[in-house]
């Protein structure tokens, strides 16, 4: 079978396999997190239940819209390129990063409200697990916007095309990667 050169062979997973071995072992770091979180949880229901009352599900809510809008972008912005339409996808991935903005800055404010009240790590087990969860998360995002970043600046040159785009997908799997987990956190600390 031959093929043009505007002609992409879809593999799967999309992108370099060393992105998914990186994106599994990150899945089992969070996803050991997000277990010792529920099985303590269990055994400090009321503590968990008083102080999650504290958290602003608002600004959670708001987050949440964020990152799913962001990796909409990122998935517009890879569909641009393989569809040849490069200053599409770079619109696109700038859209990405101002969505991913839009939650650092919120989560940023959400952290300065606690610390405003004097609330830490060693406050009680609620809130050791909260920061560390949501902190841990943040650092995620913030690695996943200088991806962003980087993806932007590569499209800005041209280096993805229809042909060749394996690094636009394994950034944009790493960013899916960062709303997945935020899916899970959201309601397992926020909502539940």
């Amino acid at each position: 079978m031959k093929m043009n050169k505007l002609t992409k062979v879809i593999k799967y997973p999309p992108g370099d396999l060393a992105i998914w071995i990186f994106i599994m072992a990150e899945l089992l770091v969070f996803g050991l997190f997000f277990a010792t979180y529920a099985v303590t949880r269990i055994d400090n229901i009321e503590l968990f239940e008083q102080y999650q009352q504290t958290l602003d599900t608002t600004a959670a809510l708001w987050n949440t819209l964020a990152l799913i809008s962001s990796s909409y972008f990122v998935i517009r912005s890879v569909l641009a390129v393989n569809a040849n339409q490069q200053p599409q996808a770079y619109r696109f991935m700038l859209l990405a990063m101002l969505a991913g903005l839009v939650f650092v800055v919120i989560k940023t404010n959400e952290f300065a409200v606690h610390m405003d009240h004097g609330i830490t790590l060693s406050t009680n087990t609620f809130y050791m697990f909260y920061l560390s969860l949501a902190f841990f998360h943040y650092l995620h995002v913030i690695l996943g916007m200088i991806v962003l970043l980087v993806l932007a600046r590569n499209l800005k040159r041209g280096q993805y095309t229809v042909t060749d785009s394996s690094g636009l997908e394994s950034g944009a799997s790493y960013w899916h990667m960062v709303d997945l987990v935020w899916l899970i956190l959201f309601p397992l600390v926020y909502v539940m």
